[in-house]
């Protein structure tokens, strides 16, 4: 992807609060960014939906950002993907008035975190790579994935004997994507569906496949369907909450905004801990 920078020109600036490209990219929500400098980003465009969508290039200096798309696709998809109409200040006072010295702990050093709105079948692939792995062999396997035909591989891209190949470090997950590459060909329904369904019914519906259990399955509610009430729990969410709230954590307090809680506490352990 790092060829698409070089005839790319920025067209608009545009100022936001609360919004740090870098935090993101270290969030653990993303695995196809591209970082070009330490405050530019080549974004990828494509979806399901839209496969010849342009990526985006964007460069943040404090809270203005330069970007390489015109004023209708950032209005028509940009502004979305980047969760541009949720209030992160008022999620800011939520914490603030929270009486919660770590999320605020966790909050001040990752305000600039948003929940991405990112394509559906990338989050249940690249989530389903996820599972025991981390960021950097996550990212390796994704974008060598993603070299077998240009793009991310949807569903009839490939032959999911390529998945097989060791070189993608898939290891014992290669017949989980296979099971759901041969479901998602035989069942293109499934991406049309998913998106109608509230999160307790996405989630029954995801847990049905192969390899999905409650963590992807949340994952893939939080960061593709955009049910910010998704609190995945993995093994660094799971130490984590037995260090700090072995009490119990008030999920009740945050209600829907659980999830982009969630993200504040993961980026806080990534930082402090490593991946």
């Amino acid at each position: 992807m790092g060829s698409d920078v070089i005839n790319m020109e920025f067209k608009n600036t545009r100022t936001i609060n609360n919004l740090d490209l870098k935090q993101i990219a270290e969030s653990g929500q993303c695995f196809r960014w591209e970082e070009v400098d330490e405050s530019t980003f080549l974004i990828p465009g494509e979806s399901y939906e839209c496969r010849d969508r342009e990526p985006l290039l964007i460069r943040q200096k404090g809270n203005s950002f330069d970007v390489s798309c015109s004023d209708e696709e950032w209005d028509s998809y940009w502004r979305v993907y980047l969760d541009l109409n949720t209030d992160y200040e008022a999620i800011g006072r939520l914490i603030m008035n929270s009486g919660d010295d770590h999320v605020k702990e966790c909050y001040e050093l990752g305000s600039g975190i948003r929940i991405l709105k990112q394509d559906l079948w990338e989050m249940i692939i690249t989530f389903l790579i996820s599972q025991n792995n981390n960021i950097g062999r996550i990212t390796g396997s994704v974008k060598k994935l993603c070299n077998i035909c240009g793009h991310f591989p949807y569903p009839g891209d490939i032959d999911i004997a390529c998945l097989e190949n060791r070189e993608l470090g898939l290891g014992y997950r290669v017949k989980f994507l296979q099971d759901m590459y041969l479901y998602g060909q035989e069942h293109p329904e499934l991406l049309a569906l998913l998106p109608k369904l509230s999160y307790a019914e996405a989630m029954e519906e995801l847990v049905k496949r192969n390899g999905i259990g409650p963590k992807v399955a949340n994952c893939v509610c939080l960061f593709g369907l955009h049910h910010v009430e998704a609190f995945p729990v993995d093994t660094h969410v799971r130490q984590l909450l037995d260090k700090y709230y072995p009490s119990g954590f008030d999920y009740g307090y945050y209600g829907s905004k659980a999830g982009i809680i969630q993200q504040y506490l993961f980026y806080y352990e990534l930082k402090h801990k490593g991946n």
